[in-house]
């Protein structure tokens, strides 16, 4: 009797604890529970932890919470501008409402999916090439607006969209590379002659200070010899400018005026040719003095050629040595009633 009784409380000790583990279920945190019985939704999700349900009658269904990673596959379409572009998206989502996202869809994320990539669709045919290379955030806003209006229903909130790439076909890429360099040189240019212009202005500055002071001028000189005498070079060129000659003529005394005239003066008497001596008659020529050859640059605006030859002492003149006349030119330098050579 003792047997049978402790045997029936060993079976049903057995039963209830096979019993305790059919309707005993965990629910880990990201997770939500939702109880069917008998097909029909029992009450609301059960939370995370440790829940019991009848065995054979209720049913639990487990939906993750967590922020779901769906890649939209890449997506051709045609823009507004008429370009064929390839566009592939990624979208952020969760489940909101466990009850909805079992009860008002089949497949909620392959619902998501769809949903995004007839929205990429529709965006890039609303879009232009510039807007989907360069304003991408308020095409990922528009995006997420499209997908999360029917979203909302089904107990699944988009968290964001992101457009990962836009694929060109290579001739458009080119015909792009080109007018990015047109640019490019475009403003290169632009800068290049806004630096002209900005120097050319300093340098007219440093022009006008120079030509207060003409001893900056030599200053400079003297600095663009250290410059360059700084490469240590073999050989070393030095720019003498005009102005720097006409500073030093100022300083310098004038010297040798009186030899000068004396020296013009003999330069311009005229030379005595064989013929003349004969008594044949000879044009009028009349030497003129070199100043009247020459006229002066006008006031102090001679140049420093001038000046150098003005230093310069002229050579005395001197008579032309005599020549032997040749036949040709008797008739035309024998005098008038004077017998030829030939006929003496």
């Amino acid at each position: 009797m003792i047997q049978e009784l402790v045997g029936a409380l060993v079976a049903a000790g057995a039963v209830g604890l096979v019993s305790l583990a059919a309707a005993a279920r965990i629910i880990k945190q990201y997770e939500r529970g939702v109880v069917f019985r008998f097909g029909r939704l029992l009450g609301s999700p059960r939370l995370p932890g440790f829940t019991l349900i009848v065995p054979g009658v209720d049913r639990m269904h487990k939906v993750n919470m967590q922020i779901v990673t769906l890649p939209i596959p890449a997506q051709e379409g045609i823009t507004r501008d008429n370009v064929t572009v390839r566009v592939d998206a990624v979208v952020y989502f969760k489940v909101v409402d466990a009850a909805n996202a079992l009860i008002q869809v089949e497949d909620y994320r392959f619902a998501v999916s769809q949903m995004a990539q007839t929205s990429l669709r529709s965006i890039i045919g609303k879009s232009d090439l510039d807007d989907l290379l360069s304003n991408r955030e308020k095409l990922n806003q528009g995006l997420e607006l499209m997908i999360d209006s029917p979203a909302i229903g089904w107990g699944v909130q988009i968290d964001r969209v992101e457009i990962k790439d836009v694929s060109l076909p290579d001739t458009m890429k080119r015909s792009m590379a080109r007018q990015a360099e047109a640019d490019r040189e475009r403003r290169a240019r632009i800068i290049n002659a806004d630096a002209e212009l900005q120097a050319s202005k300093k340098l007219a500055q440093a022009a006008g200070v120079m030509s207060e002071q003409p001893a900056a001028l030599q200053l400079r000189l003297l600095q663009t010899v250290v410059a360059v005498a700084a490469e240590k070079n073999s050989t070393l060129v030095l720019p003498f400018p005009v102005e720097l000659l006409r500073f030093l003529e100022r300083a310098a005394p004038q010297e040798g005026a009186g030899g000068h005239e004396g020296a013009r003066s003999s330069s311009a008497t005229p030379a005595v040719t064989p013929s003349e001596e004969a008594g044949a008659p000879t044009p009028q020529t009349t030497a003129k003095p070199l100043e009247e050859a020459a006229p002066a640059p006008l006031g102090e605006t001679r140049s420093v050629a001038d000046r150098l030859i003005e230093q310069v002492p002229a050579p005395e003149a001197s008579p032309l040595p005599d020549r032997e006349i040749p036949p040709e030119l008797w008739a035309h330098h024998t005098p008038q009633g004077s017998p030829r050579p030939h006929e003496q």
